[in-house]
């Protein structure tokens, strides 16, 4: 909900703080960047010094920025805020990991799959319940709100959640850590202000590079580290790469269509298309694809022991796929913006569910938050990237009202349908017989490491 729950306020936010377009796109960008940083360090931290105290250490620091959001007098605390803010990203690899450690087998992957629909939920409330809430209330009470329940959470999960009874061997490697963030900046800054900054400008090639160079000095710190941050070796069992492949393809699709469909549905129709919609509005005709992604995703569980998760997640992806063709070719009428959101919603529950199932389970116990993490992260940066392709396509060329063709949102509907079916093609190639290469992969780290520590209950 945090992610999500400013994108449709982001222009009473510009206005209340007197602030520009391009500044106020910073309460998104800010978020994207500090989530991307800490989710998957804190998802290591949680494996080596336990998930439950970095889990309420995390919701602590959700509730700080969402007061300091919620009392911000300018742009640049609000700013700051968000940052603080973003690391609540780390609290879905540590989630994860603390189902793992305390359900057993046969529930690990029917909880998952609840959990991540709730996740996957989570984006989809953000966008309906913002236009309410603003309406009736403000745009503060979007922090005012969630601070509460945060915090009520955090009580919570330090009176009810068992503190991890396994930890990983080693510290955290914080050269890796540093390289990390720097190169996670260094790509996805550029790619969210590519549109405004421009594609060719210096800051944005410079940035590229700078990524490009970061991301080789990371992998060659973890390569040699003796305690690394994520485990390359783990990266590169084929049933991790290839889900996190799907995963890249599939979220540059996902957060594409929650950030473009609202504005297509405000137009007004005048442009030859579009409804005129509120902001209320567009989130009510979004409904099905929430409440169609909850069901998904509790119901995947259910199917997960039956038909596999490959199989589900291949199926997610293709019903993306079908989903956004649909918004580029029928989207005249209401009714069928809701259809077309309905199957969408379906294809997100069925792939967040069966690709946290793949990673859980082809990775070590001891590396579940770090490559939870960084799956996590990979959908991201392909949620970047695909916002941004679709930037350029819908604002390349505008109306002499200011309005974007039609074809604009033709075009990239178009394009994140083909990413969306990328997607369910690398879900294919993900393999069968995959415990037994974590199971070498887990042998070999405990001959190299010494024996983990035990946490007392």
């Amino acid at each position: 909900m945090m992610q999500s729950l400013v994108a449709p306020a982001l222009p009473t936010i510009q206005h209340a703080l007197h602030t520009s377009q391009a500044t106020s796109t910073w309460v998104m960008t800010a978020y994207l960047l500090s989530a991307s940083v800490f989710t998957p360090i804190l998802g290591r931290v949680g494996d080596l010094v336990g998930k439950k105290r970095t889990m309420v250490a995390a919701l602590a620091a959700l509730t700080v920025g969402c007061l300091l959001a919620a009392l911000a007098p300018s742009i640049t605390v609000l700013i700051v805020a968000r940052v603080v803010q973003g690391i609540g990203g780390a609290l879905f690899p540590l989630s994860f990991g603390i189902i793992r450690d305390e359900f057993p087998a046969r529930r690990v992957s029917p909880s998952i799959s609840n959990l991540s629909a709730v996740i996957a939920a989570g984006g989809g409330v953000g966008i309906v319940a913002a236009g309410p809430i603003v309406g009736a209330l403000d745009y503060r009470w979007l922090f005012w709100l969630p601070a509460a329940v945060v915090a009520l959470t955090a009580l919570i999960a330090l009176r009810y959640v068992p503190e991890s009874p396994h930890r990983g061997s080693g510290q955290v490697n914080w050269l890796g850590a540093v390289l990390l963030s720097g190169w996670l900046v260094a790509l996805l800054l550029p790619v969210s202000q590519a549109t405004s900054w421009g594609w060719g400008s210096l800051k944005v090639v410079g940035l590229l590079a700078a990524a490009v160079l970061l991301f080789t000095a990371w992998l060659l710190a973890e390569a040699r580290s003796k305690s690394p941050l994520i485990d390359l070796r783990v990266m590169r069992l084929p049933a991790v790469w290839t889900t996190n492949t799907a995963a890249l393809l599939f979220g540059a699709g996902m957060y594409a269509v929650w950030s473009f469909l609202p504005g297509f549905l405000q137009t007004p129709s005048a442009a030859g298309y579009g409804f005129g919609s509120s902001v209320t509005g567009a989130g009510l005709l979004m409904l099905p694809m929430l409440v169609a992604m909850f069901l998904a995703g509790v119901l995947s569980g259910r199917l997960e022991p039956s038909v596999g998760a490959k199989a589900l997640l291949t199926t997610g992806a293709a019903l993306g796929a079908a989903s956004c063709a649909m918004f580029a070719l029928w989207h005249g009428q209401q009714w069928q913006i809701a259809v077309a959101a309905g199957v969408f919603g379906l294809g997100i529950g069925l792939a967040f569910a069966s690709m946290a199932n793949l990673i859980v389970q082809n990775v070590p116990a001891a590396q579940t938050g770090a490559a939870t993490g960084m799956n996590a992260n990979i959908r991201t940066i392909g949620g970047s990237i695909g916002a941004a392709l679709m930037t350029s396509l819908v604002t390349g060329t505008l109306q002499p009202s200011g309005v974007p063709y039609e074809s604009g949102y033709t075009h990239g509907f178009t394009l994140l349908a083909c990413l969306c079916l990328a997607a369910a093609l690398a879900a294919l190639l993900v393999p069968a017989g995959r415990r037994a290469l974590v199971t070498r992969v887990t042998a070999t780290a405990e001959r190299e490491a010494p024996q983990p520590q035990t946490a007392s209950r």
